[in-house]
């Protein structure tokens, strides 16, 4: 630990006995002590992870220390519990790591390493990938069901699972309630309700919701109390662990309490500033940390992509862009009567934040509850000419499969944004890839209209919405969270721009070819179009294909590659469940056999940001490597 800026040796690594509920000023000393040397930890190396541009996620794991200060001692002072800090809100990652370090599993100069590519740091935790991680989380609320299964394999010991007021508003949570109250299922859930989650405060846009009333109704017994009084806190864990079945110790406190600048505000769910990071170690005495964390500087990535120009927008707000220009053109009766928008805490993420502000009577702010929103936009468009619009992370589309489904068996009109597909700038990792996208086309053959459309840049993200927005039927659109270029013709002019008309189902030429094409579409694109002009620039005429609408067989199109010598999908969704596991299909079935290949996503994360394409073989290089292969 001796090139880590904060002296983590000091951590006093005492032992506590539930049976007594009471703190001696000895064992509290020690405990604030800890408490204290934990929090400076996490606001220095999640800061780290902030300044080189990959976010932070330091509210959540920064609130929770003294109730992990506890639990660890608890764990030292007896065998009576499955030692594992189980913690269904991803997003507190930063405890893992801190807790591996102090268990000796992972060098604490590794932590500064936060959430960059090939550091095995990303922002979830991921068993088996960082050492001294005993459990993969998955995505917000999704551990309590598990954390189940894993009392009924250890009937004679105590679990602990921490969670949140965020990923209590997940249904997986009610069914395990559930279930833990009808098996009496020794499970103490530690929950801190700090009433913040990313878009806003859950008082405010879920009025009427309790956590502590949601589970008590439930059946489970709940022990409310200030997260911030140790003495307190740790009486109430000792109660919940003498009493018998699952408990709820809830534990109300602002988010990052005692951050200037941060306390009880909605930023501090991802990531604590540079700025405020330094203010807080140097008034806390941290003046090594400050120092070393003015020395972090984000990577950069000095590429240049043949084709494409240097214009960069997310695609993700240019959908809301979009919307609010297609809205305007209504009047304000029309709109309240004919859409809905329904968000699911990700509004400032999915572009859905636009129409909030454009259009605040079409706009409900809902909670993390993906598929009962779903449902509702779902629901709300059931009736012809009316529309729902939703939008989450393309991560959580599998979720929603179930309620899409019924979608479509009611005839529901719903534009349907899913940001954050694929891999690019994804240091959350891979579970948060957008990788299954096509599980929504999951319909009959001759069932209702859906429709997957994935613009490879913001002049065609525009175009698609102005060409699908009022189109019957459900229609899912596809971004990523990174920025994407505009892309240019072989004369340099924008392909997207001037009276350029999106046709829904209809594949795009972008570069002509003789010795094959190669098949892309949405940010794969422009790194596609990079390896064609470089190909083209080693003499091997290869053209390229956009395909915006992914399940919609263009006939022409498919003639066309079909009697070239090779065609090659590229994409970053899952290879065994993306475009190119369907397109030598389609190829077969017409009797067309040029040579084939499929690149896509086949394996698991690196963390940082674009450094996740080379990672996957998915990168310019990658894709020229793949073509020239005989």
């Amino acid at each position: 630990m001796s090139q880590f800026p904060i002296d983590l040796g000091a951590y006093q690594r005492i032992a506590l006995n539930p049976n007594n509920p009471t703190l001696t000023d000895e064992q509290r000393a020690s405990l604030k002590a800890n408490i204290q040397l934990c929090r400076d930890a996490i606001v220095f190396f999640t800061a780290t992870g902030a300044a080189r541009g990959v976010g932070g996620h330091t509210g959540g794991p920064y609130d929770t220390v003294p109730e992990v200060m506890i639990m660890d001692a608890l764990f030292r002072g007896s065998d009576a519990f499955v030692p594992i800090f189980f913690d269904e809100a991803g997003h507190r990652v930063a405890t893992q790591y801190l807790m591996s370090t102090l268990n000796g599993d992972l060098p604490a100069e590794r932590l500064m390493e936060y959430r960059a590519a090939h550091s095995h740091l990303p922002g979830h935790p991921e068993l088996g990938f960082t050492p001294g991680v005993k459990f993969s989380s998955g995505r917000l609320g999704h551990m309590w069901p598990y954390v189940n299964g894993v009392a009924i394999a250890n009937p004679d010991k105590v679990l602990f699972c921490l969670g949140s007021d965020g990923s209590q508003q997940e249904g997986n949570d009610a069914e395990a309630a559930r279930l833990a109250v009808a098996q009496g299922l020794n499970v103490k859930l530690i929950i801190d309700d700090n009433n913040v989650t990313i878009a806003g405060h859950p008082s405010d846009y879920l009025k009427g919701c309790s956590t502590a009333k949601t589970l008590a109704g439930q059946g489970v017994t709940v022990l409310e109390g200030d997260g911030e009084d140790l003495d307190d806190l740790y009486k109430r864990i000792c109660t919940a662990i003498s009493t018998p079945g699952p408990v709820a110790v809830i534990n109300h406190r602002p988010m990052c309490p005692g951050i200037v600048g941060l306390e009880g505000s909605t930023h501090g769910h991802d990531v604590v500033s540079v700025k405020v990071a330094l203010e807080y170690l140097e008034s806390h005495g941290r003046q090594a940390a400050a120092d070393h964390l003015r020395t972090v500087q984000a990577p950069k990535n000095d590429a240049v992509f043949l084709g494409s120009s240097d214009k960069w927008d997310a695609n993700r707000n240019v959908f809301g862009d979009a919307c609010v220009e297609i809205l305007g053109r209504m009047s304000d009766a029309e709109r309240v009567e004919k859409v809905r928008v329904v968000d699911s805490d990700l509004e400032g993420s999915c572009g859905l934040i636009k129409i909030h502000k454009a259009f605040p009577e079409v706009f409900i702010s809902s909670g993390i509850m993906e598929r009962g929103n779903f449902a509702a936009a779902a629901g709300f468009g059931m009736e012809a000419g009316k529309q729902g619009i939703f939008g989450t992370f393309s991560a959580f589309l599998e979720m929603c499969i179930s309620e899409i489904t019924m979608a479509r068996l009611n005839n529901s009109n719903v534009l349907s944004h899913f940001s954050h597909s694929g891999i690019d700038d994804m240091a959350d990792n891979t579970c948060h890839f957008g990788l299954n996208n096509m599980f929504a086309d999951n319909g009959l053959s001759d069932g209702y209209a859906t429709n997957l459309y994935f613009p490879a840049d913001p002049l065609q993200m525009k175009a698609c919405l102005e060409t699908i927005f009022f189109n019957p039927g459900l229609r899912f659109v596809f971004s990523t969270r990174s920025k994407v270029p505009t892309i240019l013709d072989s004369n340099g002019n924008e392909f997207f721009g001037g009276d350029y008309k999106f046709v829904s189902g209809k594949d795009e030429v972008i570069r002509e070819g003789s010795a094959g094409y190669i098949v892309s579409f949405g940010e794969a694109l422009y790194r596609s179009l990079d390896a064609v002009e470089r190909l083209k620039q080693q003499g091997v005429d290869v053209g390229l294909i956009n395909k915006p609408t992914l399940n919609v067989i263009d006939e022409d199109m498919l003639a066309k590659i079909g009697k070239s010598p090779k065609v090659m999908v590229v994409e970053a969704f899952n290879r065994k469940t993306g475009l190119g596991s369907r397109m030598g299909t389609w190829l077969l079935e017409r009797g067309y056999t040029p040579k084939y290949a499929h690149l896509g996503t086949h394996k698991e994360g690196c963390g940082g940001l674009w450094e996740q394409f080379p990672h996957q073989g998915i990168d310019p290089a990658g894709i020229m490597a793949s073509f020239l292969k005989d």
